[in-house]
């Protein structure tokens, strides 16, 4: 397992992190057993939300740490400010605080270690916000906090206000960002620094190296080596909701056929290509994936040993036609 440093926590973070949207109370027994084997492959990291299973997934997470005694090897990102059924607009210090004190119940802790904005809100103030996060820190509620979905503009006015202020910054982000491209939204509201058009993000992260946290790093299932072209529309019902809506166009199909034929020449999987994609960039990446068995997270971890080269990575992204 590889390990990196987020700044303000004060343990390594594998740079694997396991998505928890499998975990619920529905089964805590199997959730346990599947987080235990998660573990031991030395994935230290943990993504959750209170969106995730209206809150089943925080509460297994917790259960876990609670019945292994573990937390303070493990460390958890959790979010807040994401819709519910009764507001769309939750990006603001009120809201940010009940979601985080709900999660704090949940997970059966005293802290979060780093806590994220769920979504955001370009109509809202970032310095109320700025404030509000600083005084969750001061408390001891979290170590460190970003934005998930937050473009780079509105993270670097969040940490000039930060700056004159006096007050912490925000030290991480978590936008999508896979081999593939979405042509369409996932979910209101998401962003992606995936692409041509995520190039001008991809150089902010690169030159700040500030730490990326990547969602649907393997693009909801599209690199799991199933789909193809004849088949997306039969298997669409079985993947990951939106994976044919979203991924499911020529330009990915073409980086899929490559990636797939270089999966066939290094004996890897194709999976293990998309994710060594991200590992071979140039920025400073964690990748979140929602691994459904302990095998799946161990191929992950042996794509982080998988080396490209610039031209595979061009190759592999549709920027050049033959290596």
């Amino acid at each position: 397992m590889k390990y990196g440093r987020v700044e303000g926590i004060d343990k390594p973070v594998s740079r694997l992190v396991q998505g928890t949207l499998m975990v619920s109370t529905d089964d805590v027994e199997a959730s346990i057993d599947f987080l235990d084997g998660i573990r031991a492959l030395g994935c230290n990291s943990f993504d959750t939300a209170p969106v995730y299973g209206n809150g089943k997934a925080e509460r297994a997470l917790g259960a876990w740490m609670d019945r292994r005694g573990n937390r303070s090897d493990v460390f958890i990102l959790s979010k807040g400010g994401h819709p519910n059924a009764d507001r769309h607009r939750r990006v603001t210090d009120f809201d940010v605080a009940s979601d985080l004190f709900d999660s704090l119940a949940r997970l059966k802790t005293d802290y979060i270690d780093l806590y994220l904005l769920h979504r955001d809100d370009p109509d809202v103030p970032v310095g109320p916000l700025v404030e509000a996060l600083n005084e969750h820190m001061i408390e001891g509620r979290i170590r460190a906090f970003g934005g998930s979905n937050w473009t780079v503009n509105r993270i670097r006015e969040a940490n000039v206000y930060a700056k004159n202020h006096a007050l912490k910054p925000f030290v991480a982000s978590s936008p999508n960002f896979s081999l593939a491209v979405r042509v369409n939204e996932v979910w209101e509201g998401c962003l992606s620094i995936s692409g041509p058009r995520g190039a001008e993000e991809r150089a902010w992260y690169r030159k700040s190296q500030m730490p990326v946290f990547s969602w649907s790093s393997l693009a909801q299932g599209f690199f799991s080596g199933l789909l193809t072209r004849e088949n997306i529309t039969e298997l669409a019902n079985q993947m990951t909701q939106g994976c044919a809506r979203v991924y499911g166009h020529e330009e990915n199909f073409a980086r899929l056929e490559r990636a797939t034929e270089l999966a066939g020449e290094r004996g890897k999987a194709v999976a293990q290509i998309a994710l060594a994609y991200l590992f071979n960039q140039p920025l400073n990446v964690f990748t979140v994936s929602g691994c459904r068995s302990v095998e799946e997270s161990r191929m992950n971890r042996e794509a982080m040993e998988i080396r490209l080269t610039q031209e595979e990575l061009d190759w592999l992204d549709l920027r050049r036609e033959s290596r």
